[in-house]
């Protein structure tokens, strides 16, 4: 095999590739149209006072977090924005604190209560979502029945966010390649890994240890507590699937109406999670040639199987021939198949890909590097909009214990390959991710256990390629009083982005209360 970068499983973020748009040169993250005329509320600083009764249920000793007073400012135009002050270490809740940055849509009708939305990752921000979509990814009902909170989770971008490189070192890294089949290269390819996590100890600092997904859950409590919900509203999409779950184990009794669309299964273990992605992306190829192919001007011939070995002939010659786009950078086999697989996550976006393809197999791979590059988080300016790439890596070193033995590595490379002949080979060596973490993983990986009061809604996706259908089902059983729904369609996740059986059936849960009969397909 050919040298290569090191490997990153596909985040889970939701929304960061839903809103592409099917023409590559225009496309954005997301639609800025927001509310008309906005409300009268976002333009006033308005401080919310806790409630005296859920401040009385606070958790041992974090009663002083519970009662803060909460400042929230008009900010990005038409929102509010405030900061909420957490512990940085709940085993030492009167140590060091971080701050939590939300934004907040207010509710256009007579408000039920705050409806709490993280879009996934881990690493993505669900202040820019709500800044970006809270005036088209819900529907009216739920914006009048809502005051929509989005909020970066600790690690993420506002909040004590994860720092390591420079925009032009995170270029320079993605552009380098390893030969991970020798024994020289897995070295040289784990020593630049552990200069790079020191780089993101120093300059993150103390909270880098304290950045998992169960110290993230219990800042939810508390953003739950400061907007006076008595129970929790939540709609998390992808990894926000985890933390709601997490949250869920944590708080039962706090629970009120949550979604969990693109389900994560938190009983795998991180191998048995890439092994599932590996072979959902495969699927997923198969289904965008299937239906390139049934279109007028589709690059690739023949039958399913002759294109999807056209397109792995195309990576191939990637990998033994890097090419050169037309802003001078070098893309190599891995920032191509980072292109390849971001269109992926949304249906409405092949045709992006189809043209991307199109360009690649005369030579001109300037589309596919935009598109990585969109995935990455890149501007065209060269400058990174967000940190979601070290956010995401430093989470799971903390969530997942990870097999990181050479033997192991290998071993996994080669079944890999065998569930996933095109993208396998890409999905290898996670392990190398977190050997020389600075700090050990601090969760095991195990069912989901929720015996609360409150059904909760899990919602899987058949065509979906980062959270396999078959996850959805399996966190339904763990949680016990849970309906699921099913949307027989493409793409990661499905409310906002799928029929109105699905879009229905969320709103009257959302607005009503109305729980969704349980196995719906929709």
């Amino acid at each position: 095999m050919t040298a290569r970068p090191l490997p990153a499983r596909p985040r889970t973020a939701a929304i960061g590739v839903r809103a592409f748009g099917a023409m590559v040169l225009a496309m954005v993250l997301a639609s800025c149209s927001l509310l008309d005329g906005g409300n009268d509320r976002n333009q006033e600083a308005a401080t919310a006072k806790a409630d005296p009764s859920i401040v009385a249920a606070a958790p041992e000793g974090l009663g002083q977090f519970y009662s803060q007073e909460v400042v929230w400012e008009p900010c990005e135009n038409e929102f509010q924005c405030a900061k909420v002050t957490v512990p940085m270490d709940y085993d030492n809740p009167g140590g060091e604190t971080i701050q939590i940055a939300a934004l907040r849509a207010s509710s256009t009708g007579k408000k039920n209560g705050s409806l709490l939305v993280n879009p996934g990752g881990p690493g993505a921000s669900g202040y820019d979502f709500v800044k970006d979509a809270a005036g088209t990814h819900f529907s009216q009902a739920v914006r009048e029945a809502y005051d929509v909170v989005g909020f970066d989770p600790r690690g993420v971008k506002r909040s004590a966010p994860v720092t390591c490189l420079t925009d032009a070192e995170r270029d320079a890294a993605r552009a380098k390649t390893y030969n991970l089949e020798t024994d020289a290269g897995l070295a040289t390819a784990l020593a630049d890994n552990k200069a790079i996590a020191g780089q993101c100890a120093e300059q993150t600092g103390a909270v880098l240890a304290h950045i998992d997904t169960e110290s993230s859950a219990k800042d939810l409590d508390i953003l739950r507590a400061v907007v006076n919900d008595a129970k929790l509203n939540y709609l998390g999409y992808s990894y926000g699937t985890f933390l709601g779950s997490t949250y869920a184990s944590l708080f039962p009794e706090n629970v009120g109406r949550m979604v969990l669309d693109g389900a994560l299964d938190p009983s795998i273990s991180n191998e048995e999670l890439t092994r599932g992605q590996a072979r959902a992306f495969e699927k997923a190829l198969r289904a965008y040639v299937a239906s390139c192919q049934g279109q007028d001007g589709c690059p690739l011939s023949g039958d399913v199987d002759s294109g999807v070995q056209q397109i792995r002939d195309l990576i191939a010659a990637v990998q033994q021939t890097p090419r050169t786009a037309k802003d001078g950078r070098v893309v190599n086999a891995t920032m191509f198949v980072s292109g390849l697989i971001t269109p992926l996550y949304n249906d409405q976006s092949w045709p992006a890909l189809t043209q991307a393809l199109e360009a690649a197999m005369t030579g001109d791979v300037s589309l596919m590097l935009r598109l990585a590059d969109l995935g990455a988080d890149r501007s065209s300016n060269g400058t990174y909009t967000s940190n979601s790439t070290f956010a995401f890596n430093a989470i799971n070193c903390l969530d997942y214990p990870m097999e990181s033995g050479t033997a192991a590595m290998r071993a996994e490379q080669q079944r890999l390959m065998q569930d996933s002949p095109t993208f396998g080979y890409f999905f290898a060596y996670g392990g190398t991710n977190c050997v020389d973490w600075p700090y050990e993983n601090v969760r095991t990986p195990a069912p989901v256990e929720y015996d609360g009061e409150s059904p909760i809604v899990v919602i899987g996706t058949t065509g979906d390629p980062a959270t396999p259908v078959e996850w959805a089902s399996s966190l339904r059983k763990q949680l016990g009083n849970a309906a699921l729904m099913t949307w027989e369609g493409e793409g990661h996740t499905a409310y906002g982005r799928s029929n109105s059986c699905i879009e229905d059936a969320v709103d009257a849960y959302l607005v009503s209360g109305r729980v969704p009969a349980d196995n719906t397909v929709c």
